[in-house]
């Protein structure tokens, strides 16, 4: 019998039930007692077995991004960008990949409602013929952060106080009071999409910086955007209770009933490139992920479509064990220096391995469609059929061989090791010309917003004054407004 052609599946359910190791139960229904009333018998091993698993049932959530949403689909490319890329998947027009995509909410906990001010996470898995690519986003196309040195700080700012358990605006607008860097992120939290109607009429960003490589080795900075055809739809403060109050779930409950339906969810995927050799040309880094790239100087180029047009099977398996990383990449496409790119390189694929422990990329949802060969062995929780009797590298009883060889950008790096900032912050320009882009009535709203943040009694004086002073420099009409209404003066 071929062990691996009947592992554990509900294809195979047997008409009766069995223990996890196949034994039949023949009473699923009462413990094995010593007379009619007990005790119970700890050799009742199918009693034993059911409460083990049962308490074990619940693996540790996501430290960030633990609510979420998947379904499956495709991606087609619809525009040839071959001169940019020598990715497989983008080879040509009409040329289709599989993916699973994963929506979220970011700070609050696995059970809370999806109508909480927040930002989303916008996560697609392509199943390509040369392995998967992970591109792990956002709703917004910026981040609060330039420096994944200061994520667990900044997250821990956004979560729970640990004293109460208890999400507080103090120690949001304290810990963020040291970064101006934010500003730009705020003014897209704290808009009115700050909470997206559901996860089918929203944006979605791959935030980082990427580079495209193409056959010659040329390569280009890239930034990924998705734009929703059924357009962008929020909803703001009393919508959001009314909505929440009645179906704390109603964003999954909306994709779910949309694709069961056959209103099948769909994005255009865009994508804006910078040459290497012009990036000295803006006012900020390009690599900097608090800013974005201005789109009539560098305008978005259209490359494919996403389809969602499958539910999952089972949200255990395809939503909780479901795992990405912007570390797994593809021929064709590479990192680039973009601070927070980096880190996150390493964060994610550790914290699944903490999650789901160091074979999650053998699980079903996580592993490549694609024929693969390593030799990763054993770990906990290895469940892959191996007869090889090679488990070193080279071997000449193995013909597994190095692959042809793929470009990656030739950068020339140079610098002393020095713990430093970007040089070009420019923190205050782009938030500044976002909110004056608003309509007064809008403006208005994001004020309110501000404001009220900033009205929590355990906000210092200090602490007012430096936000005033924040939103002064971005638009000095705006810093007037907030400052006339917590009666603060700015403090430059």
């Amino acid at each position: 019998m071929d062990p691996y052609k009947y592992r554990s599946s509900s294809a195979y359910n047997a008409p009766f039930w069995t223990t996890n190791s196949g034994a039949p139960v023949y009473n699923n229904n009462n413990s094995l007692t010593v007379g009619t009333r007990g005790p119970i018998l700890l050799e009742d091993y199918h009693l034993v077995e059911k409460l083990a698993n049962f308490d074990r049932e619940r693996i540790p959530e996501r430290v960030v991004h633990a609510r979420g949403a998947s379904a499956k689909g495709f991606f087609e490319v619809t525009h040839d960008i071959s001169a940019l890329t020598c990715a497989d998947f983008l080879r040509a027009p009409g040329v289709q990949t599989p993916v699973i995509v994963r929506f979220s909410t970011v700070i609050h906990e696995r059970g809370s409602p999806e109508t909480l001010r927040d930002p989303r996470g916008f996560a697609v898995k392509f199943y390509t013929r040369e392995g998967n690519f992970d591109l792990v986003g956002n709703n917004f196309p910026v981040f609060f952060i330039r420096d994944g040195m200061k994520f667990p700080d900044m997250v821990h700012a956004l979560k729970p106080n640990p004293k109460s358990h208890i999400q507080e605006d103090w120690r949001i607008m304290d810990f963020f009071s040291h970064h101006p860097e934010s500003l730009h992120m705020f003014t897209f939290l704290q808009d009115d999409i700050g909470v997206p109607q559901d996860y089918r009429h929203m944006e979605g960003s791959g935030v980082n910086t990427y580079t495209l490589v193409n056959k010659a080795g040329k390569a280009h900075y890239v930034k990924f955007h998705w734009k929703p055809t059924c357009g962008v739809k929020s909803l703001l403060e009393d919508e959001a209770i009314k909505i929440g109050g009645a179906n704390h779930s109603h964003a999954t409950q909306d994709l779910y009933d949309s694709i069961a339906a056959g209103n099948y969810p769909e994005w255009k995927l865009f994508i804006q490139t910078i040459d290497p050799d012009h990036e000295d040309r803006f006012d900020f880094d390009p690599l900097d992920v608090t800013k974005t790239w201005p789109e009539d100087i560098l305008p978005l180029q259209p490359v494919g479509r996403l389809v969602l047009n499958k539910n999952i099977d089972n949200f255990f398996a395809e939503n909780e064990q479901l795992a990405f990383c912007p570390a797994i990449i593809v021929p064709g496409v590479y990192y680039s220096d973009d601070k927070l790119l980096q880190t996150r390189i390493f964060s994610y694929a550790d914290t699944q391995r903490h999650r789901l422990g160091p074979n999650y990329l053998q699980l079903p949802a996580n592993a490549p469609k694609c024929a693969h060969h390593n030799n990763h062995y054993d770990g906990f929780m290895n469940f892959m059929h191996r007869d090889e009797e090679i488990d070193y590298f080279p071997s000449r009883y193995d013909p597994a061989r190095h692959a042809a060889q793929y470009p990656i950008p030739p950068f020339r790096l140079s610098g002393k090791r020095d713990k430093t900032v970007i040089e070009k912050e420019n923190n205050f320009k782009q938030p500044g010309e976002r909110y004056r882009s608003w309509a007064p009535d809008r403006q208005e709203r994001f004020i309110n917003r501000i404001v009220g943040g900033l009205s929590d009694p355990r906000v210092t004086h200090e602490v007012r004054s430096i936000w005033v002073s924040y939103w002064s420099q971005a638009d000095k009409t705006l810093g007037q407004k907030i400052a006339s209404r917590l009666n603060v003066k700015p403090n430059y």
